[in-house]
């Protein structure tokens, strides 16, 4: 089995789509002959010829309005934002079309054969115009897909599943991982379920929950815990929309703590929507209050980033108040 990097898995994945269908085109700024800024596109333009792998103008609400046209004429669009920041000239075109497409032709016309990918997340020292986790904004917004891999095997399987999907789909890429998260990733077509969650390691004191690049904080800050004794359940969602609730109660039940943590500030943050679904489901079996460890309610700054950042130390720290209320 091959070993990738994180941006090679996602440049192998759209390599797969596009030799099985020649519906599938990706097109997005500077993704062409120069393979993106990051290089995920790198070489598709030479394989698939500028028809199916070219460069759009830096309009972001164009490549998504381009892209929703495409997709409803029955391509299969996969259009990258360059970085997630710069997402929201796009938002109207995908809340108000992208995700509204199917419902409010009754049915006669869908968009579901769009993807659309973009980095996100800070620790790149991008600053607070390349660092921004918008998620929470697009879980808002019924008729989409949120997705968001951990490693190199989760971006190629639920890559290939995104673009077969019969929904639109976001798919968040932590920019962070791209070249530091390496490991083995079958050369072979696989796809993994979208909507479901990835139990990484069972345990009975305290459940944590996460996504994307928050998964290796998380796990360091595992490792403190177990060494004072703490046993520890992690969960990584993989899909924030729909998120799996079932398999977060279902722990939570067990451990009855919980601890989620994200990168995007506190308020409004998809860790409250976590929050607020198991306390009704699980109230009487918590021994403590739901933490949330994120981001600060501040633009992202770049030489405080470090500070602004949910480290390993602060999610220890919420495990072990957990534990000892």
């Amino acid at each position: 089995m091959p070993t990738m990097n994180m941006l090679q898995a996602i440049n192998n994945a759209l390599d797969i789509a596009m030799a099985e269908d020649e519906k599938v085109i990706c097109f997005g700024e500077d993704v062409g002959i120069f393979g993106g800024v990051f290089r995920a596109t790198s070489h598709l333009q030479e394989k698939y010829g500028k028809a199916r792998c070219f460069n759009t103008p830096l309009v972001e609400q164009g490549i998504i309005g381009f892209a929703n046209g495409l997709a409803a004429q029955g391509s299969v669009p996969v259009a990258e934002i360059q970085f997630a920041d710069y997402i929201f000239p796009a938002f109207d075109q995908i809340v108000n079309e992208t995700a509204k497409f199917r419902y409010r032709s009754g049915d006669l016309f869908n968009v579901g054969g769009l993807t659309i990918r973009t980095p996100y997340g800070g620790g790149i020292a991008g600053g607070l115009y390349h660092s921004q986790s918008p998620e929470a904004y697009f879980t808002h917004t019924p008729g989409l897909k949120v997705v968001v891999p951990r490693n190199p095997y989760q971006a190629k399987g639920l890559l290939l599943a995104a673009i077969r999907d019969p929904d639109p789909v976001l798919f968040l890429e932590p920019k962070r991982l791209y070249r530091a998260a390496v490991g083995d990733v079958p050369e072979e077509d696989y796809q993994l379920p979208i909507g479901e969650a990835e139990i990484t390691k069972e345990g009975t004191d305290v459940t944590l929950v996460g996504w994307g690049a928050q998964m290796e904080v998380i796990g360091k800050a595992v490792e403190l815990a177990e060494e004072q004794g703490i046993n520890c359940e992690v969960i990584d969602l993989r899909s924030l929309l729909p998120w799996d609730a079932d398999t977060v109660a279902e722990s939570v039940l067990k451990t009855g703590r919980l601890v989620v943590s994200h990168e995007a500030p506190l308020t409004g943050g998809f860790a409250g929507e976590i929050a607020a679904t198991i306390q009704e489901r699980c109230f009487l079996y918590l021994e403590s209050p739901i933490a949330r460890v994120t981001g600060l309610d501040t633009p992202f700054p770049l030489v405080l980033e470090k500070e602004y950042l949910p480290d390993h130390l602060k999610i220890f720290e919420a495990i072990r108040e957990s534990v000892n209320f």
